[in-house]
C-alpha cells in the first residue's frame, strides 16, 4: 500500500492560499480518483478538490475553516 499526499492545488497564477470550506469525505471513507473530496475557497471563488488517487482517506491534516498555503499537504490517501 502506498500513501498519497493530497495537496492544496494552485488553480490560478495569483493564488497563494485557500481555505477548506467543507470536507465531503471523512477519514475511513473509500474514494475514487477524481471523486470530490472537499470544497475549497480561493480568491473568493469556491472550487471542488478532487481525489488524486483511488483508495482510503486515512488522514485529514487541515480541518474545515482553516486556510493554508498552496501545495500544503491537507490529507493523506492510502492506495490499495
Amino acid at each position: 500500500m502506498a500513501r498519497i499526499d493530497v495537496l492544496l492545488p494552485q488553480w490560478g497564477m495569483g493564488m497563494s492560499e485557500g481555505a477548506i470550506v467543507e470536507w465531503l469525505k471523512k477519514v475511513g471513507d473509500h474514494v475514487d480518483e477524481d471523486e470530490p473530496l472537499a470544497e475549497i475557497e480561493a480568491e473568493k471563488v469556491e472550487e471542488t478538490l478532487e481525489s488524486p488517487a483511488t483508495g482510503t482517506l486515512v488522514e485529514i491534516l487541515v480541518q474545515a475553516g482553516a486556510s493554508v498555503e498552496v501545495r500544503t499537504v491537507i490529507a493523506v490517501i492510502e492506495t490499495e
